[in-house]
């Protein structure tokens, strides 16, 4: 069972970033997976939550009309679009799955 995040990078306040999480040797297929993540000093936050269906999302009042969480199961891959990127968005994030979590992906947002 692998988890491997991407797309993470530097990017300038207000730009755009999308990250993929993508499963191998098992399916996310039937199982809600969530992004989340930590900054130094910080607890772990939640970001976005997909149902298996991917017909349903959630978010937290911070991050709502930022962010947008998305699956394709046949890619076995789940997504998360960010825009108006801030600098306090500035984390490592990861997907957590039933199977588990990635190494994650770091963002950073900075001038």
């Amino acid at each position: 069972v692998q988890i491997v995040e991407s797309g993470g990078g530097l990017v300038q306040p207000g730009g755009s970033l999308r990250l993929s999480c993508t499963g191998s040797k098992f399916t996310f297929s039937g199982y809600a997976v969530s992004w989340y993540r930590q900054a130094p000093g910080k607890e772990r936050e939640l970001v976005a939550t997909v149902t298996a269906s991917g017909n349903n999302t959630h978010y937290p009042d911070s991050i709502k009309g930022r962010f947008t969480i998305s699956r394709d199961n046949a890619k076995n891959t789940v997504y998360l679009q960010m825009v108006n990127l801030k600098p306090e968005d500035t984390a490592l994030y990861y997907c957590l799955s039933v199977y588990g979590r990635g190494q994650g992906t770091q963002v950073t947002v900075s001038s």
